[in-house]
């Protein structure tokens, strides 16, 4: 039932750069061992490496033309999924971020192989513009001092991994798998046809214009939540054992959301690849041009992603410290008005219904603004006459001072400017900043003669 396909192939380079990795990486755990303690390089970089071998098998084996057997296809997603819960394991951040990070490199490394020599070259250039802003963003919102650089190191490269799910999910669409789980099927389906569906089956009375602009957001609504949700579990499983305040939360998310950026910069082929082919790569080079859309992009996406990510960093840090916030409005006489009127309604604990609320309202809010700022981007494409100008919109006369403003001044004003105004205004919240203490999970084991 179960048909996976291997081919084993030899390489003696290959080898050599394995081997060669392997033992400079021990060299160092052995150095490392001397300073500090705590620290198991070696184990998280064979364990990166070994759960990297195991995601690259798996996934050429899935997404492979030969392999059409749903239970097959359902049965390696559930082994990848636990091989992903693995990598996120529950030791301190200098090996987890050495773990994230030899996984990282490894499949980096298998791409880059795989490609023609003018297409690694590309990627080459793309990856080294592309780190230059995310280093500057890094350090623009990283306040950490140099004992937290490898905590720095772990979001980001959580943050890397988190574009996973949504480029598998691709890839499954693209290759039109159907999964067999025995008791369900599923098929996953282009977010614009299954939104299209949508709107044509529940609003199929709106004019044509409505429905193609209802469809182009609803369907970045779904690319939002699954982006959102899954910078978010890499957030809370990465960085919950070092949130010491609210501000703590805030700066990882940001940190997380600009490794996405970053990933996503350099995966997806018409973004920073596309860049490097059309403008350095040209047989007439356009050096203005290229740096013109890596400035654009590098600056509005990647600002995006850190209003819509640092904004649920926010949400999730207050409900992390729910407690000592309840308890501290509680002795200045206030209740949280929705949480308590729900808590009494429901007779349910109100920390467990605040914690709730502010999860909630951080999705809500994270996958709106993503969704927007996509919407925007797209509406010049979108709207009849394709207008770049608020004078092409209106249609105003030639000589109109409205055709020197572009539409796409909307989003980069909104995000840009807003939306580093509203991060800074929260991370200098007296209430943020308050250290609280770490989050730590324990397990509590009591005897019958303590329950009697």
């Amino acid at each position: 039932m179960f048909e996976f396909i291997y081919q084993i192939e030899f390489s003696l380079t290959k080898t050599a750069v394995v081997l060669l990795a392997v033992g400079l990486l021990a060299m160092w755990d052995l150095t490392q061992r001397v300073k500090h303690r705590n620290a198991h390089y070696l184990f998280a970089c064979i364990l990166g490496t070994l759960l990297s071998v195991g995601f690259i098998t798996f996934s050429k084996t899935l997404l492979a033309p030969g392999a059409q057997s749903g239970f097959a296809l359902a049965f390696g997603i559930v082994l990848l999924l636990f091989a992903w819960k693995l990598l996120f394991g529950p030791w301190e951040a200098e090996t987890k971020a050495a773990v994230l990070g030899a996984f990282v490199f490894w499949v980096a490394l298998h791409i880059l192989w795989q490609e023609t020599s003018h297409e690694r070259l590309v990627h080459a250039i793309a990856i080294a513009v592309a780190l230059i802003p995310a280093i500057v963003w890094c350090l623009l919102f990283r306040t950490y001092q140099r004992e937290r650089l490898s905590l720095v190191l772990l979001l980001f490269f959580a943050g890397m991994l988190s574009t996973a799910p949504i480029l598998f999910y691709d890839a499954l669409v693209r290759r039109g798998a159907e999964l067999n789980f025995f008791f369900f099927k599923v098929t996953p389906l282009n977010f614009g046809r299954m939104t299209e569906q949508f709107v044509s089956l529940h609003a199929g009375t709106l004019p044509d214009l409505h429905q193609t602009l209802l469809t182009v957001f609803l369907s970045f609504v779904l690319v939002g939540l699954i982006e959102e949700c899954s910078k978010y579990w890499v957030l809370k499983k990465s960085g919950q054992g070092a949130f010491t305040s609210v501000d703590d939360v805030i700066q990882l998310a940001v940190i997380t959301a600009i490794g996405f950026s970053f990933a996503e910069n350099i995966a997806n082929q018409t973004y920073f690849p596309s860049f490097v082919s059309e403008y350095l790569m040209a047989p007439e080079r356009d050096v203005y041009g290229f740096f013109g859309n890596v400035v654009g992009r590098s600056i509005l996406t990647t600002m995006v992603h850190i209003v819509s990510t640092g904004l649920l960093g926010y949400f999730l840090g207050r409900a992390l410290f729910a407690d000592p916030e309840l308890r501290e409005m509680k002795e200045r006489g206030r209740e949280p008005i929705f949480a308590g009127a729900l808590s009494k309604l429901l007779r349910i604990k109100i920390v467990s219904v605040y914690k709730a609320e502010m999860i909630a309202g951080g999705f809500l809010f994270a996958i709106f603004l993503h969704a927007l700022s996509n919407f925007l981007v797209t509406l010049p494409d979108v709207l009849p006459g394709n207008p770049r100008t608020f004078g092409d919109l209106l249609d105003s006369p030639e000589k109109s001072f409205l055709h020197a403003f572009s539409i796409l001044l909307v989003p980069a004003l909104l995000y840009v400017v807003c939306g580093f105004w509203l991060l800074t205004s929260l991370l200098l919240r007296k209430a943020n900043i308050k250290m609280r203490g770490r989050i730590i999970s324990t397990d509590i084991f009591v005897t019958q003669e303590e329950v009697l």
